[in-house]
């Protein structure tokens, strides 16, 4: 299989969002859903967005620092 970073979507329930996408990047999900699956039929696209962005999300470190800065500066309760 190929090496993917998304490698299984977690059973969560979702909070509903409307994002409109240009074609390319629905085209591109579409793609990496159909490698995702493994088969030839492709699993629905719009579960792979949480997932992508919560990657993206870990892997911006300036994103990180500032999220950890502005815990450490939030009151506790």
């Amino acid at each position: 299989m190929t090496d993917l970073k998304i490698r299984e979507l977690p059973d969560e329930k979702p909070v509903r969002m409307t994002v409109a996408l240009p074609p390319d990047i629905h085209r591109d999900l579409l793609a990496y859903a159909a490698l995702l699956s493994g088969s030839g039929e492709a699993m629905d696209p719009a579960l792979l967005v949480a997932p992508m962005l919560r990657q993206f999300m870990m892997s911006d470190k300036g994103f990180g620092r500032a999220r950890r800065q502005a815990k450490a500066a939030s009151p506790e309760k």
